[in-house]
């Protein structure tokens, strides 16, 4: 019943959104809705929002097993070019409304994203297709980029240059505390968790040992590094020497990384060494559930002891798919009606009722939406559209 549910709500309200916003004309897809509803079809088009364009439709093709879908991936498949630096390769964080570069920083996340999507694409289409020796050249060119460019003997940076020096990392450490103070995280429990997922993609759509050897090196410096095992959280902002930044934990990251974690375990951990991680993903499950799980939603995030209770898009879609995750890895019933209560909460309070819209970006705890966009770099059709697509791949 709810994944049929699902299934619906993705292919009647979260996809023909998205088809709605395909600019057919320049490539791509419009990069910013208003909470109006207004479309500004001269904004600028991130990466992060294409690529994950990218990964939805083709998936959804794959998983749907509908190929009208294709449609859409292809484009995207063609629009994710213009991302491109040429001459040293990596992708640039965004182009204008026309293809054009515009912020020429090249993000290890960003990188990441487009393996995903990449790889999205040559699973839904297989060797046969004619675009599939393209999509995967170019994320091997994106993989070697990360691993020759954006990593050090202690892991991953953040941001860089179009030559590859160090730029700041503004963009993924935004935290109002750690703005105020003045830092900026040199490491970012973010980013490695997108690489991680990026790499597991990558190798289900081409098993090379690199790449889940890469991998496994993720999941590694989770279980080493970034869990918190006497916390039972991730730690989320680093210096270069991965010593916290902020006594925070971001419940939202936490549910993602428990189910996304054990996703890339299953895809890349041979089955008689994943029993630390199997742990180390149903604690952050249980404690998450336990600190912030409420009748109305998950809370966003603690940062030094004070909660912030703001109802985010991802975060709620989020919860369905760690808490689901959790019920298939114990067997406990107890975690499929929180699932159940988690999705009748979101269909009631954070999708947008509106016709032509898709989900607000964000609510008040009292459910009353705040005055964010609709659409914008970040808000898009991956988190709640994975949701879906999971919840009926896993059913």
């Amino acid at each position: 019943m709810l994944t049929n549910e699902m299934k619906c709500h993705l292919t009647e309200k979260i996809l023909p959104f998205w088809e709605n916003l395909t600019d057919w004309e320049r490539g791509g897809w419009y990069g910013y809705v208003d909470k109006d509803l207004n479309v500004r079809r001269d904004a600028h088009k991130g990466c992060i929002l294409n690529s994950r364009v990218l990964w939805t439709f083709a998936t959804a093709a794959r998983v749907l097993k509908n190929d009208e879908y294709l449609k859409y991936a292809r484009h995207a498949l063609a629009f994710m070019e213009r991302f491109e630096d040429k001459e040293r390769g990596g992708v640039y964080w965004s182009v204008t409304a026309e293809g054009e570069p515009l912020d020429k920083t090249k993000h290890t996340y960003c990188q990441a994203f487009a393996i995903y999507g990449l790889a999205a694409y040559m699973r839904a289409v297989g060797e046969n297709d004619p675009l599939y020796a393209v999509a995967r050249d170019r994320a091997f060119r994106l993989f070697n980029v990360i691993e020759h460019h954006c990593s050090d003997e202690g892991g991953y940076g953040e941001a860089f240059e179009p030559d590859y020096s160090p730029a700041g990392n503004e963009k993924l450490s935004d935290n109002p505390k750690l703005m105020a103070r003045g830092e900026v995280a040199q490491r970012t429990m973010n980013t490695l968790l997108h690489v991680l997922e990026a790499y597991a993609e990558f190798y289900r759509a081409v098993p090379d040992e690199e790449v889940r050897e890469a991998g496994e090196k993720c999941l590694q410096r989770f279980l080493k590094v970034m869990y918190n095992q006497p916390a039972r959280r991730l730690e989320v902002f680093y210096d270069k020497d991965y010593r916290s930044l902020l006594d925070m934990q971001s419940y939202g990251h936490d549910i993602e990384a428990s189910w996304l974690m054990w996703d890339a375990v299953e895809a890349l951990i041979p089955e008689a060494e994943r029993k630390p991680y199997r742990e180390m993903c149903l604690t952050l499950a249980e404690a998450t559930c336990e600190r912030a799980f409420t009748d109305h939603g998950m809370e966003n995030e603690i940062v030094e002891g004070e909660v912030e209770h703001t109802r985010i898009w991802w975060v709620q879609a989020e919860t369905v798919l760690g808490f689901a995750e959790a019920g298939r890895l114990t067997g406990d019933q107890q975690w499929l009606d929180r699932v159940a209560q988690q999705w009748a909460y979101i269909q009631r309070v954070i999708v947008d009722p509106r016709e032509g819209s898709e989900w607000y970006w964000s609510t008040e705890e009292n459910g009353v939406p705040t005055s964010k966009p609709i659409v914008e770099e970040w808000k898009c059709p991956y988190h709640n559209g994975r949701m879906c697509l999971r919840m009926i791949e896993k059913a």
